[in-house]
């Protein structure tokens, strides 16, 4: 009976119902957009500057992300080949053996990160193939090298040169080597391009004197949520005391504490679009409260009781909060759609920017339904709460000078 009163209720006052389920509607649309474009944008940002060359997941020689040295390298054993048999989320092994080198061409020197891979691996996640600018790939097993953009610059090189690599290799050993110039990489980052050189894994492994031996083993996942099944897996199935086991936010903690301070500065957004809604719906509250002073008295001289009443009238707001929410759901569910099909592209010098950091100038929104419901509910306890407000006037209601206005 109070359900239906309540609901009989809202309808009296069609114009203030409206207005309220408006306001209420407005913030769900407005929060969840906000919401989705940022972790939208972060998710998307991550998983490219993560298999841009990480990974979500690595695998090393216990201590080595700490000295990054090649005498830190480990055997590529069958066990970690077969990595991916071991849960379904692993989609591509990648391993690779990397150090610093000096590269030269004639008088000219420059330092670089030379580093091994495997071909077909590395283009499954990196897509490596899709940055050549000039020349062609790799292929396993040949004499041959990719260089950046940069590093060519640098050192004077075209395709066809010859670039002359001197490194210390595995336990000291002298490493010495000249490769003819297969590719030209182009990479949207400035410190990628200016330092990568890629040979093929089993080149590279007689380049560092280190015939068998990689010193990161990156794995290939979909999803950021496929990271802690795979740690689980490999933590079970990998001895610990020889090998380490990292994600991307250990092996990048610059990234996570950047996504960190950004979700915070939105937090800060969040509160004041909650704080201007809550003192519109409050409004509309004591707006209710105080019109309809005298129909309260008039029931409790009658014999209704407080508490009956005021769960009544808190009904009658929970009920104007779910319509809101409701309708704050449906209105923003096309255009979060919209956006996660059609991301925002930047261009210009904005654009330039973020893919001198290694980020792609796209913006678009996340499509979970975690996103809808959070903020839904979130407003939903705001209305919720706010509406205690009329039991307490109830409680302090005098029936008599109600009436008399």
């Amino acid at each position: 009976m109070l359900f239906r009163l309540a609901w009989r209720n809202i309808w009296r006052n069609k114009r203030r119902t409206l207005i309220t389920m408006a306001s209420i509607l407005f913030a769900v649309l407005f929060a969840t957009f906000m919401e989705a474009i940022q972790k939208g944008a972060w998710d998307h940002m991550i998983s490219s500057v993560v298999n841009y060359y990480f990974g979500f997941v690595q695998v090393h020689e216990k201590g080595y992300w700490e000295e990054q040295s090649i005498d830190k390298a480990f055997p590529l054993v069958d066990s970690l080949e077969q990595l991916g048999t071991k849960t379904a989320e692993i989609k591509e092994v990648l391993p690779r053996i990397e150090s610093f080198a000096l590269a030269s061409t004639g008088e000219n020197t420059s330092g670089v990160m030379a580093i091994g891979i495997d071909p077909v691996a590395e283009n499954g996640m990196t897509s490596l193939e899709s940055r050549i600018s000039k020349g062609a790939y790799l292929k396993s097993g040949e004499a041959a090298a990719l260089v950046a953009e940069g590093v060519a610059k640098n050192l004077g090189l075209e395709l066809g040169d010859t670039i002359v690599l001197i490194s210390q290799g595995y336990h000291g050993v002298n490493a010495a080597g000249k490769y003819p110039i297969k590719g030209i990489v182009n990479f949207g980052s400035p410190d990628l391009n200016k330092q990568m050189v890629y040979l093929p894994l089993k080149e590279a492994q007689s380049f560092y004197g280190a015939p068998g031996l990689v010193t990161s083993i990156a794995l290939k996942l979909d999803r950021q949520e496929d990271i802690k099944p795979v740690l689980r897996a490999l933590d079970s199935g990998l001895d610990t005391a020889i090998y380490e086991v990292m994600d991307w936010k250990e092996m990048l903690p610059d990234l996570v504490q950047a996504k960190t301070v950004d979700s915070a500065g939105n937090i800060i957004i969040y509160f004041i679009l909650y704080l201007i809604i809550a003192f519109g719906i409050f409004g509309t509250i004591l707006m209710m409260a105080k019109e309809r002073e005298y129909e309260f008295g008039v029931l409790i001289s009658i014999g209704m009781h407080r508490l009956q009443l005021g769960i009544a009238v808190w009904l009658e707001v929970v009920m104007l909060g779910v319509l809101g929410t409701l309708g704050g759901i449906l209105a923003s569910l096309p255009l979060v759609w919209y956006f996660h099909v059609y991301p925002i592209r930047f261009t210009g010098d904005y654009a330039a920017a973020m893919e001198a950091f290694g980020f792609e100038p796209i913006f678009p929104a996340l499509l979970q339904p975690h996103i809808f419901l959070q903020q839904a509910l979130l407003v939903f306890i705001l209305t919720a709460l706010l509406a205690i407000y009329p039991l307490y006037k109830l409680i302090k209601l005098k029936p008599v000078q109600a009436m008399r206005g």
